[in-house]
């Protein structure tokens, strides 16, 4: 048998069991398709980030894709939340709002959740 042959089926050997777990436990999945497309956005977008060479830019990629990440969880919509927080920036004449930790995930009224929920229609204007 040939070497690469025989590397696959030692291969498939060794990880039998962990192939084939949800055929005894049914509440794991088939797939890890939920956990792939949650990593997409950085994945496709880190080709964009390529030319610039620049740390600073990775970090606040980086920070940014953490940031979307804890919208998501608490079921808010990015662009929303980011139209209320930089409309709060402008009227502050460009700086950090001074109540700023008010508009946090975990810090929003009943009101704002509503208002940024990623289960409304979007607003007609938006393009995203």
């Amino acid at each position: 048998m040939p070497p690469a042959e025989r590397k696959v089926l030692q291969s498939l050997t060794n990880h039998w069991a962990g192939l084939t777990v949800f055929l005894d436990q049914p509440d794991v999945p088939l797939d890890h398709n939920t956990a792939e497309r949650a990593q997409r956005g950085p994945v496709v977008g880190r080709k964009n980030y390529y030319g610039s060479g620049a740390e600073w830019s990775g970090r606040l990629a980086a920070m940014l894709f953490r940031l979307f990440q804890t919208l998501s969880l608490a079921n808010l919509n990015p662009h929303a939340w980011l139209t209320a927080y930089l409309t709060a920036c402008a009227e502050a004449g460009g700086e950090v709002p001074a109540d700023a930790e008010r508009d946090l995930p975990w810090n929003l009224s009943d009101e704002q959740k509503r208002a940024w929920s990623q289960d409304r229609e979007p607003h007609p204007t938006d393009t995203s």
